[in-house]
């Protein structure tokens, strides 16, 4: 059975994620992106065991740059020998600029 590689984010990501809660916080519906958080915080975890599940991150075309798509959200993360690096959680319609 193949090694689960270990899970991280990168400060972008969790800036991502802060910014996603707190835009659903001032639209007076929390629980819609306490929710939201919760499912992609599954999403990620599904990465530990089958890290080579997201597609090659299309403006890229790089293999390690991969993400996979919870609607609204594109979850974008390098893929490594022993580890899955969360690098950005965008809203689907924004073009990819990584910093």
């Amino acid at each position: 059975m193949p090694r689960k590689r270990k899970i991280t984010f990168a400060a972008s990501a969790v800036s991502d994620l802060e910014e996603i809660i707190s835009w659903y916080a001032d639209q007076q519906i929390p629980a819609v992106g306490e929710s939201l958080l919760r499912e992609v915080l599954a999403e990620v975890e599904r990465l530990a065991d089958f890290p080579e599940s997201g597609r090659v991150v299309p403006e890229f075309g790089i293999a390690d740059m991969r993400e996979i798509i919870h609607a609204p959200l594109r979850i974008v993360y390098r893929l490594g020998r022993s580890r899955v690096r969360i690098v950005r959680v965008w809203r689907g319609e924004r073009l990819l600029n990584m910093p």
